[in-house]
Order: structure tokens, then C-alpha cells, then sequence
């Protein structure tokens, strides 16, 4: 089967494509060429409703399946993503813009580990039994419901896997919103489940912008919400959900710190930034954008990153040599681009890149300011677009109190010959995702998420179930009851 760069229809709901052309027309633009080549339509209320509506339906037949053959379902959901890895990850790079070198590796595979990890896990969801002298506690690991997963644009086809593969492990059914940028992956997500035996109803797509995200967000058919995306819409969805008691899973955005000690194997330090910074054009939650390089190894630092990014394929993604791709977007180059005026007015040394490329397509060079003090602006805001921001250091409590002198926290990484000191480092960094001697693996085995501003909860591992389901507890007595009369 050919997956061709246009939808069948805009939404996946209840097992089928369904389309309503009276919603707000959003054009899919391929990053690297700047025209459009698909055009989907915004959610209209009906559509809203119809998603909801088949959700709930749906949800209790599914939950009442054993949680093995709830498992049997989404492993074999792994298998056909990895027969179609090849169309998925073309379909991909045309969503993103993301050269198909890396979604060849990362997007569909990615997906794909999440449907076996959580579907190797389903069967294993119990509760457990407490003694009471003759009396006892069963609890019950039961699922919330209908839940909302709201997507970023970076990495569309991953994030439909990773919040869609623990919700229905735990028995909950999906609505899932894709961004608006990046609308075409969900939908193939949500076929090959249907296709694997998931029954109609439980995980549905529809499409649209913020106002769609508002009404799936405070619909009380809706139980949990986990959203990817940016702290400011972070904090509205958050809200929104609080003043319903809902569930919550925020993944929200960082300016992660990347400590590198002059003892660190300087091309595997060199490597780690590159990964942390110009993998995806940079447009990773993770990225650890602020690097501290201390003072020994600045200058053979800078050298080496800058013979390397020479060496950077820039060129059409869907070429496999090609190792670097276009911005999501206009208006996301143009973002980055104001970041690198704003650096290079406040002082920073611009070591490489800075411009945008001449060429169709939302290209710009990748980009290292050195010099670069933690007041500066792309000291403390997240830029999201390849450019790295070089920081010098003297002493490890230094890099310690300056790299979590941010309101972010979601990741961080140490490179050090000193093992001692990497563990003594990590430990003492206020972040969630953190790494030694390597930077941004997101294997599905670990838990995934932030802590102060960069989020809330947990997304893979089995840390993801708990954010999934609900714990019920059932006291049985075995004699007689006594009441006061």
C-alpha cells in the first residue's frame, strides 16, 4: 500500500475517514520547498462532538478486553509500522521537513517501540492484594476514561504513538490533536491501529487550531489531557483542565544546560552538542541549548564544532544524504531569525551561520554565538531553530548554580572523563531527562518529562501508566460491623 502526501479525508473517527469542508481550510506546506501539498479542514463542532461521542462509546467495550489482548492489538500495530516504515517516514519528512536520514531511524520506529512497550506491558496491569489481620484491601488499577492528547509539530508521528500507546494499554480511549503545522502523520497512526484490530471508536483524529484544542480540553466527556507544546500554552491548557479536576500530562518546552568539563572526550562532546542542538534544525523540547564549555577546552571546543557543522548536508530532505533540513515553517524561521539579530546586538561572537539560506524552502545556516552570558536573551529563551548558545565556566559549583538558574527544567546533560563527578553533577541539576557522556536518547524503557515549568507527569516507561489509569481501592471485611448504635 502507497501512502500518498494527501489524507484521505481530514479526521479519523470511529474506524473511518470523515470529512467536513465547512471547517476552517488549513494548507499543508512542505518545509522544503515552501508550496503547498495537501489541504485539510478544522474540526467544526459536529466533528468535535462526533469524535467525543464515539470515544465514550467505545471506551468501556475496550477496557473491558483483557489487558493481553489489548497488548496483542498494539504489537501488532508495531509490526505494520515497521513493514511501512520507509512510506511513514516520507510522509513524515513532507509533515515536518525533517530530513528522511532521520525519520528513516527515529519517527515511525520510535512510534512503533511505544505500541510493543506498552502492549508488552497491558497484560501486567494489576492491582494487589493487602492483608489486614482477618480483614483485607484489593485495589484495582482501572482507566480514566476518554482522554485528549493535544500534539507538538516537530515530531508528529512519535507523539500520537507515545500518548495513544499507554492510554489504550490502560483501557482508555483517544481524541487526538495534531498541530495544525503538521497534520497528515496522526491520521496514518490512527489507520494502522484501526487496521490492527483496535476497535472503532478508540482512537480518533481531528484537526484543527487553538479553539479546537479549547473544546476537546473542557469537554466534560474528557478525563485527561496530555499536550506537548510551549509553556504559554502550557499554562492555558493546564488551567483549563484544572477548573474540571482533570488529569494532566504536560510536556512543555526547555532551555536545557549541556555542562562539558575540559576533561570530556572532546569529540564525543563535540558530538553530544551537535545532537543537542542541530538534530531536527533544532527543533527539539530537549535541546540542550545552553552549552557550558569550561574555559580550557573553549577554544578547541568551538574549533571542532565548527569543523564539523562545515561538513553539515544541507539539501533536500528526502535525499538520503542530506543530514539538515528546513524550519517547520515560515513563521518559525522567522522567529529564530529575530533570536539571531537580538544575539548578535547583545554582544554575543557569532562563530558560524547566522543567515538564512538562499534557496526555496524555510532553510537557515545552523549557528553558534560564543561568548554568550546568561543574562542575553538566547541565554534564557527557548528559541526552538539551530542555534547554539556557548557559555564559558570555571568551577563545577559554578555550572551548577548558573545552569539551573532558569525558570525551565527538563533536561540536562554532563560530558567528563570523571565519572564521580558526572553522577555528582546530574544529581545536583534541576532537570527531568538527563544524560552523561550522550545527549537527547529517548529510549521508550525511560520515563520522559520535565519538572518547574517544563511540565508535569511522565510520558514512556512505566512511570506513563500511572498518568494513564487510576488506582481503586475496595477495604473487605470478613466479620461483623460495629457501629457506636
Amino acid at each position: 500500500m502507497s501512502y500518498d502526501t494527501q489524507p484521505k479525508a481530514s479526521h479519523f473517527i470511529d474506524g473511518a475517514y470523515v470529512e467536513d469542508t465547512s471547517g476552517t481550510p488549513i494548507p499543508v506546506i512542505y518545509p522544503a520547498t515552501g508550496k503547498q501539498i495537501a489541504l485539510v479542514h478544522a474540526a467544526t463542532p459536529a466533528i468535535i462532538d462526533q469524535a467525543l461521542a464515539a470515544a465514550h462509546r467505545a471506551q468501556k467495550q475496550w477496557a473491558a478486553m483483557s489487558g493481553t489482548e489489548r497488548g496483542r492489538i498494539l504489537r501488532r500495530a508495531a509490526d505494520i509500522m515497521r513493514e511501512r516504515n520507509h512510506d511513514l517516514s516520507v510522509l513524515e519528512t513532507h509533515d515536518t521537513g525533517k530530513p528522511y536520514q532521520e525519520t528513516i531511524a527515529v519517527d515511525a520506529t520510535s512510534g512503533a517501540d511505544a505500541f510493543e512497550y506498552f502492549g508488552g506491558l497491558a497484560g501486567s496491569l494489576t492491582g494487589e492484594h493487602i492483608q489486614l489481620g482477618e480483614n483485607w484491601v484489593y485495589t484495582r488499577r482501572e482507566p480514566l476514561g476518554v482522554c485528549v492528547g493535544i500534539g507538538a509539530w516537530n515530531y508528529p508521528t512519535q507523539i500520537a504513538c507515545w500518548k495513544g500507546a499507554p492510554a489504550l494499554a490502560c483501557g482508555n480511549s483517544m481524541v487526538f490533536k495534531p498541530s495544525e503545522m503538521t497534520p497528515l502523520c496522526a491520521l496514518k497512526v490512527a489507520e494502522i491501529l484501526y487496521e490492527a484490530g483496535l476497535p472503532a471508536g478508540i482512537y480518533n483524529v481531528v484537526q484543527g487550531l487553538g479553539e479546537v484544542g479549547a473544546s476537546l480540553v473542557t469537554d466534560p466527556r474528557v478525563a485527561k489531557v496530555s499536550l506537548t507544546g510551549s509553556v504559554p500554552t502550557g499554562k492555558k491548557v493546564y488551567a483549563a483542565a484544572a477548573a474540571q479536576m482533570k488529569h494532566v500530562t504536560m510536556e512543555l518546552g526547555g532551555k536545557s544546560p549541556l555542562v562539558i568539563f575540559d576533561d570530556a572526550d572532546l569529540e564525543n562532546a563535540v558530538g553530544g552538542a551537535i545532537l543537542g542542538n542541530f538534530y531536527s534544525s533544532g527543533q527539539v523540547c530537549s535541546n540542550g541549548t545552553r552549552v557550558f564549555v569550561q574555559r580550557g577546552i573553549k577554544e578547541a571546543f568551538l574549533k571542532r564544532l565548527t569543523e564539523r557543522l562545515s561538513t553539515a548536508v544541507i539539501g533536500d530532505p528526502l535525499d538520503e544524504a542530506t543530514n539538515f533540513g528546513p524550519m517547520v515553517s515560515e513563521k518559525q524561521m522567522n522567529i529564530v531569525l529575530d533570536y539571531i539579530k537580538k544575539g548578535e546586538k547583545e554582544g554575543a561572537r557569532l562563530v558560524t551561520g547566522g543567515k538564512r539560506l538562499d534557496r526555496d524552502g524555510f532553510y537557515l545556516q545552523p549557528t553558534v554565538f560564543a561568548d554568550v552570558t546568561d543574562d542575553m536573551i538566547i541565554a534564557r529563551e527557548e528559541i526552538f531553530g539551530p542555534v547554539m548558545a556557548v557559555l564559558d565556566f570555571d568551577t563545577e559549583e559554578e555550572a551548577i548554580t548558573r545552569a539551573n538558574a532558569t525558570e525551565f527544567g527538563l533536561s540536562a546533560g554532563v560530558f567528563t572523563r570523571d565519572l564521580s563527578r558526572a553522577h555528582r553533577v546530574i544529581a545536583q541539576l534541576e532537570a527531568g531527562s538527563c544524560f552523561i557522556n550522550s545527549y537527547n536518547d529517548a529510549p521508550v524503557e525511560a520515563p520522559f518529562g520535565g519538572t518547574k515549568m517544563s511540565g508535569v507527569g511522565r510520558e514512556n516507561s512505566k512511570a506513563a501508566i500511572n498518568h494513564y489509569s487510576e488506582l481503586k481501592s475496595v477495604f473487605v471485611r470478613m466479620g461483623d460491623v460495629e457501629a457506636p448504635f
